[in-house]
């Protein structure tokens, strides 16, 4: 993790090694454009993106009374629903659940909101052995590492090193790294941990205010395994998750597959109403700073995510400096739109690790205005974020050279002749970070404007 670092120290890091960076660039952009055939293959993609994001602007709009209708039609359930105002009272509200139902062991599914409050560690801390059953999860935490990408969160091993992995920790064959074998061991060791587990908890893709029921996406079946053998089931939801209607559920799974790994469909997408006879279901609702976001007006479409991970597959500044590189929850690109709203401090490289190209907000299936939401951040951390002295000069300097033409022109034809003059041992220098993996381009022998009126034709 890359912590007390910026963005460009921790991708510095990571570029290093040139061929995990070029095999993660591949890697991910091969997803992506699995996301492209996936949606190409669906003539009315536009209109579900379309209405995606519109039915999330209504629950942005109109999120008191849903969470309200939610808590009601949950509770009428049998479902003990319970508020979370930020990440320590969500934290000790599954403590408390897990001493007074006497658990023992527990299984845990993916859930990035559970990894954004630092559940696992503070359970750790507490005496309980956390096991997170998801493969990829399942890797990192035997790695004592995070997820370096939400939807794939182990994206950034190699095949080889799993099987270092698993011979430390499963005692798998020395050297094995073929991917069923590998796989195999994973599912016989998590099996006993599954029959063993008093409690599961899991995270939530969609909560429907109108039925209070709760909706969870996997690929490998775990969280099932986990809720339908454990006595308690602890299901951990961002307020934000909402949709309205059972109706709408189809719009987001239709969606929500094809953009993170190109699949028509997630594996299997569980649906939770009520606890079965003899059995508890908790939901806890957790804000943890989502109502500020909300109010920000030109940040509060960022809450519409729907944790697909599209925009990190396709960003190029992701893919070349990988997950670790953001030092938060979430990465790539909607990482840096929500985690400058949680700690500006921390978070204030983030914005700017982008080319503000517009691909993430090209691929968002539900719309998000990524890049656009990028610049204003940006925008907000020059006027907040107290700039580095040389930089803040630095740009005001630039400001008054490019707001007078007559100054202008006379910077201009100075630096081109600096240029000429000036060994490349003057430029690249320490001092001079933009000089770093860059090379200048051929100095011109004049300015456009200066070409023009020499070649300019009355005509």
């Amino acid at each position: 993790m890359a912590e007390n670092r910026t963005h460009a120290e921790a991708a510095e890091e990571f570029l290093k090694d040139e061929e995990r960076t070029h095999w993660h660039d591949d890697t991910l952009w091969h997803v992506r454009t699995k996301r492209d055939t996936a949606a190409q293959k669906l003539p009315e993609w536009e209109v579900l993106r379309e209405n995606a994001s519109q039915i999330k602007e209504y629950v942005l709009s109109h999120l008191d009374e849903l969470l309200i209708q939610f808590e009601n039609n949950a509770t009428a359930n049998g479902v003990t629903v319970i508020w979370a105002k930020n990440a320590q009272e969500h934290n000790d509200h599954v403590y408390r659940i897990l001493q007074e139902n006497h658990v023992k062991n527990l299984v845990k599914s993916k859930s990035i909101l559970t990894e954004e409050c630092g559940l696992n560690h503070f359970l750790e801390a507490k005496g309980y052995d956390v096991v997170d059953t998801d493969l990829g999860e399942r890797i990192i935490q035997f790695n004592h590492q995070v997820p370096s990408h939400i939807v794939m969160p182990a994206i950034h091993l190699k095949k080889k090193e799993i099987g270092d992995i698993f011979h430390k920790h499963l005692g798998t064959d020395a050297g094995a790294d073929d991917p069923q074998y590998l796989t195999e061991a994973a599912r016989l060791h998590l099996r006993e941990k599954f029959i063993q587990a008093n409690a599961a908890i899991t995270g939530v893709n969609f909560g429907i205010a109108e039925t209070g029921g709760f909706v969870v996406c996997t690929n490998e079946g775990n969280a099932d395994m986990g809720t339908h053998l454990a006595d308690i089931h602890i299901a951990c939801m961002g307020i934000e998750k909402l949709i309205p209607r059972a109706a709408d559920l189809g719009v987001y799974l239709r969606l929500l597959a094809r953009s993170a790994t190109g699949q028509s469909i997630t594996n299997y997408n569980s649906h939770f109403h009520r606890p079965s006879p003899g059995k508890k279901m908790y939901i806890i609702l957790v804000d943890n700073g989502r109502t500020e976001q909300l109010g920000r007006e030109d940040f509060r479409n960022s809450l519409k995510c729907i944790r697909c991970g599209a925009c990190m597959n396709t960003c190029p500044i992701y893919r070349r400096s990988s997950g670790f590189s953001y030092g938060s929850t979430v990465p790539g690109p909607i990482g840096s739109i929500l985690s400058p709203g949680i700690d500006l401090k921390k978070h204030s490289t983030l914005p700017f690790a982008s080319t503000l190209c517009g691909s993430c907000s090209d691929v968002c299936p539900v719309k998000i205005n990524i890049h656009e939401q990028l610049y204003k951040w940006r925008q907000v951390i020059a006027k907040e974020g107290n700039p580095e002295p040389a930089k803040k000069w630095a740009m005001k300097l630039a400001g008054k050279v490019l707001g007078n033409p007559t100054l202008y022109n006379i910077m201009g034809k100075s630096a081109r002749t600096a240029l000429k003059l000036s060994p490349n041992s003057l430029i690249y220098t320490r001092f001079n970070a933009w000089g770093k993996k860059r090379d200048l381009p051929e100095v011109p022998k004049e300015s456009f404007k200066e070409w023009y009126k020499k070649n300019r034709t009355n005509d």
